[in-house]
């Protein structure tokens, strides 16, 4: 029996987009770069669907990494593959550190829903105090892991221009699509949600590359 390469492929990309953009766009609370005391009553108040949520948008992070190294092992031929692999090892690499970054909220958002639990507003507020340090070593995974990601797409994008494997339009868009979170994440690194924009439009562009990929 012969694997259809490009299908599986393509599924992969539309499970992976479908996967991280359902799972962050139905999360009913998202937190900001720092926790809030008042988060983790919302979470509380929601607690399985918002963890479930969670789990399937870190998920999607991975099944992501998965179609990113189905491309390259099916596209990456003669000289194509000397950008084309780099390209997909550090894209992958930043959707990875991406993944434990937003691994660590899903951690800390569900654990303080339940140790807050009928805690004071001074206790709260102390259990937020005592995250703030390890959260801000985390914003530099995000920003990391949004460089690493561009970067690595770029790299794609210039591989993928060799190989001839989508349209024009798609491969350029995703070379825009590597620049921008690296030009915003490099420009503003304090201002995370300037960012949002960019994954929304990855999204589409994961999900589009995935409906070519199945149609040939």
């Amino acid at each position: 029996m012969e694997l259809n390469g490009y299908a599986i492929t393509g599924s992969l990309f539309i499970a992976g987009a479908v996967m991280t953009w359902l799972g962050w766009v139905l999360l009913p609370v998202k937190f900001g770069a720092y926790f809030a005391p008042e988060d983790f009553g919302k979470v509380r108040a929601r607690f399985h669907y918002w963890i479930w949520m969670y789990r399937l948008h870190l998920f999607g992070y991975l099944v992501t990494v998965m179609a990113f190294a189905a491309l390259a092992a099916l596209v990456a031929v003669g000289s194509a593959r000397v950008l084309v692999w780099p390209g997909v090892t550090v894209a992958a690499a930043g959707l990875l550190v991406t993944a434990l970054a937003h691994a660590f909220y899903y951690h800390f958002g569900a654990w303080g829903a339940l140790e807050t639990k009928g805690q004071s507003e001074s206790e709260r507020n102390a259990y937020v105090d005592a995250l703030k340090v390890t959260t801000e070593y985390i914003t530099c995974w995000i920003r990391f892991g949004r460089v690493f990601f561009g970067l690595g797409t770029l790299v794609l994008a210039a591989g993928l221009l060799f190989a001839g494997t989508l349209p024009l339009w798609m491969t350029l868009a995703l070379a825009v699509l590597g620049l921008a979170p690296m030009i915003t994440t490099m420009l503003f690194p304090d201002n995370l949600e300037y960012y949002q924009p960019i994954f929304h439009l990855q999204a589409a562009w994961l999900l589009l590359a995935g409906i070519l990929l199945i149609l040939g």
